[in-house]
């Protein structure tokens, strides 16, 4: 009885002492400092004027994962181009990149006049690669998506099918020569047509081991110095000529750098990956990935060895991620399309951004489960609203930016776009923590003595001056505070400031209106929250 009841006291004692204890990662809850430093002094990279980018896809309506049919009308082949939400959402950017291409793309053929068969439309197959017969994109359709890219301002990047010509090899693969007939063919109707293209990419997801099927680097290699000569040919010294990419495909160390090394030094101008690091959309478990901080950094090591083969090449080619759609075979209904995906999608802005990628193309625009906007509504999913504020903020310089006090919280600096001063994105992970956020300038600011404060906070009333903050009475900044509708992180409906964003009658993209706060107050971050802040005085020379 005595050895029992001890176990039942210490049971208690324990339990008692769980309960108390904060939760992991609540050290800014408890009253411990959390502190965001940023170096404004220089850019540890450098993004494109363009960096958010999105993708559609050409999945028929019958495109079906786990029961669930995701796709609707969300194909190239039928899209409805004349919804005003739809051309409103792409026009919001200014421009908004549309990388056109998926799965399918190395199954389409062009029809051009030239093309010497029926153009057929893809047919549900079973026993085909993907579960479908090859389609054709016939050139009135060509033509109106060309048109409504004009009229939305969208700057286009079109995948061509890189399985043309091909033959099996004893290991697996597939070899021989491209077959550009027909790819060349399009590019020559698109260029006599005027119509302007942002770049020419070459296949999807033959790299590496492939999806469906692979490719050798040496071959991709060979076929991307073709495609280049096409470009070329037809473009001659058009001072608009569309970029090369390749190869649309999951990276892999070994075959990237082959294809670096025998396409250098610019006979490929973009070398482009794709993401779907969370792993199907069947998972059960993708909130708790995406929560976890550690499962976020994941991807930290594909950026980085990117980055690194590429300054070692000895290239000009730059690094873009070309689609990402965080969990793969069309997301998951009510996660992928819904509040908590935000934490993912810009923390994977953030991170590919300090890697010095380029440009970061979403799956999808539209369609699936992870789209920007609602497939059959065209309403805005909460994700497209993150990836404009994203786009109206965050400039093009990356900041080096260090967080302490939790690792429950993600944080990126950029200099503000078109504005003085830096953008501060915060990303909250907790549940339970609200972060109260200082910010301070690595190396600090030379004060009016012209000595050096050497991290000084700003952000608590107490702090006589702030480093990295230009001293001004009545200083301000912008907070842009987004929650989910009800704090259900399942919402598809986001709160920008406490007020639900929302198209009008007419299908205009709301207005995003920060909110005014004491420059000299620290950042409260709500549990399960994202801030962006837009500091106009921080003093940083790399923003100048």
């Amino acid at each position: 009885m005595a050895v029992s009841g001890l176990r039942l006291l210490l049971g208690a004692l324990w339990f008692l002492a769980a309960a108390l204890l904060p939760p992991l990662g609540a050290a800014a809850a408890a009253g411990q400092p959390a502190v965001a430093t940023v170096d404004g002094r220089r850019a540890v990279a450098t993004t494109g004027e363009d960096f958010v980018c999105a993708t559609l896809d050409w999945w028929p309506p019958d495109k079906c994962d786990y029961g669930t049919c995701a796709w609707g009308r969300a194909s190239l082949l039928n899209l409805d181009l004349s919804n005003k939400v739809f051309l409103n959402a792409i026009r919001a950017f200014s421009p908004l990149k549309l990388r056109l291409g998926g799965s399918l793309q190395d199954k389409v053929l062009y029809g051009t006049p030239d093309l010497g068969r029926p153009c057929a439309q893809f047919v549900k197959n079973a026993s085909e690669m993907f579960g479908f017969t090859p389609g054709c994109l016939p050139m009135g359709r060509w033509d109106e998506l060309n048109a409504f890219f004009s009229k939305s301002g969208a700057k286009i990047v079109f995948g061509l099918n890189a399985l043309n010509g091909r033959v099996k090899l004893p290991d697996g693969s597939v070899g021989g020569p491209w077959d550009y007939t027909n790819a060349a063919s399009l590019i020559r109707y698109t260029a006599d047509k005027g119509y302007t293209i942002h770049g020419w990419e070459l296949g999807n997801e033959l790299s590496g081991t492939g999806v469906g099927v692979r490719i050798g680097a040496d071959q991709y290699a060979a076929d991307v110095i073709t495609l280049k000569s096409v470009v070329d040919k037809i473009y001659r010294e058009d001072a608009s000529k569309p970029l090369v990419l390749a190869p649309g495909g999951f990276f892999d160390t070994a075959w990237f750098s082959e294809l670096l090394a025998k396409t250098k030094p610019n006979l490929l101008n973009v070398i482009t990956h794709h993401i779907y690091s969370l792993g199907p959309g069947r998972d059960t478990h993708l909130i708790e990935k995406i929560l976890n901080p550690s499962v976020l950094d994941g991807m930290e090591s594909t950026f980085s060895n990117l980055q690194g083969i590429l300054n070692s090449a000895g290239t000009s080619t730059v690094a873009w991620v070309g689609e990402a759609g965080g969990a793969y075979n069309s997301g998951h209904h009510l996660v992928t399309d819904s509040f908590v995906f935000s934490f993912w999608y810009l923390d994977q802005l953030g991170m590919s951004a300090k890697y010095d990628t380029k440009s970061y193309c979403r799956q999808s625009l539209i369609g699936g489960n992870y789209g920007l906007l609602n497939t059959t509504t065209f309403q805005p999913n909460p994700d497209y609203y993150s990836a404009l504020l994203w786009h109206r903020l965050m400039g093009t310089k990356v900041l080096a930016t260090k967080f302490s006090g939790t690792n429950m919280i993600r944080a990126y600096a950029h200099c503000t776009r078109d504005s003085p001063g830096i953008t501060l994105l915060l990303i909250n992970l907790s549940g339970n923590t609200t972060a109260q956020v200082s910010v301070t300038s690595e190396g600090g600011a030379a004060n009016k003595h012209g000595a050096k404060r050497h991290g000084r906070k700003f952000g608590h009333v107490h702090v006589p001056g702030f480093a990295g903050f230009a001293e001004a009475a009545g200083a301000m900044r912008d907070e842009y505070h987004l929650t989910p509708k009800d704090g259900n992180l399942h919402s598809q409906v986001m709160l920008l400031n406490g007020k639900a964003l929302a198209t009008d009658a007419d299908g205009n993209i709301p207005r995003f209106e920060g909110a005014k706060v004491d420059a000299t107050q620290p950042i409260a971050v709500a549990p399960h929250s994202i801030v962006f802040s837009r500091i106009p005085h921080f003093s940083a020379p790399a923003c100048s």
